[in-house]
């Protein structure tokens, strides 16, 4: 398996992810201050605590993606190792973050870090349990589940319009999603979801049952991936 990132977006966006979190402690710590030498002031300090905060939750956003290894990338590259060289994975190099193409066909990796039991349920994804603890760890040590169903139409609907104006209508080809959740400390229940879901420790063996009925020939995987040669 071919691997190709775009380096360089990495460790720009590696950077403003810790001069986030590092301003973060400054504006929080100048709230307190203010809260305790000024009272006065108090509108000021709640000021300083709301933006403080906000700039955490973004730098904690952008660490757990392209600061903190194992980034996600790296979870991706390492679960797919030794799957066949015919498939390419790219990372931030096309308009869809994780894109992997091969004789499966093209398909959007979504990959989810999060702890605890993720459930597919009344066409809502879920992440359950654990209690106060783990509430408290959603709101400061990891981030919600958001919507993952959405995310994965935005993924493939991205890459059907590149595909549209890059490709003839007859060779557009068809484009999929995957929601692959990387933890270890993850339970899985995806129920009926309409996309795919795995622990990425399954997702390797998946592509391979998929490779069997190629959905894509040696012909059409290098023209897809010499289009984005030409990004």
């Amino acid at each position: 398996m071919k691997i190709i990132k775009n380096e360089k977006l990495i460790k720009r966006n590696s950077t403003i992810g810790q001069w986030l979190s590092l301003g973060a402690l400054v504006v929080l710590g100048l709230g307190m201050y203010i809260s305790f030498a000024k009272p006065d002031l108090f509108t000021y300090s709640l000021i300083c605590l709301v933006v403080g905060f906000l700039m955490t939750q973004v730098g904690m956003y952008m660490g757990s993606r392209w600061g903190r290894s194992p980034r996600p990338d790296e979870k991706l590259d390492s679960g797919l190792k030794g799957t066949h060289s015919e498939f390419t994975l790219y990372h931030y190099a096309t308009p869809a973050a994780h894109l992997l193409v091969g004789p499966a066909g093209v398909y959007a990796l979504l990959p989810y870090h999060q702890k605890g039991n993720v459930t597919f349920e009344k066409n809502r994804w879920k992440l359950k349990g654990g209690g106060f603890l783990q509430g408290y760890m959603r709101i400061f040590g990891q981030e919600g589940l958001g919507r993952p169903d959405i995310d994965a139409e935005s993924e493939v609907a991205t890459m059907r319009k590149f595909f549209s104006k890059n490709m003839g209508e007859g060779n557009i080809p068809e484009v999929k999603a995957i929601l692959v959740f990387t933890s270890d400390e993850v339970e899985l229940e995806a129920g009926d979801s309409p996309i795919p879901a795995m622990k990425l420790k399954q997702l390797k063996e998946y592509l391979r049952q998929n490779s069997k009925t190629r959905a894509l020939t040696g012909t059409q995987i290098a023209e897809i991936t010499g289009l984005f040669a030409k990004e």
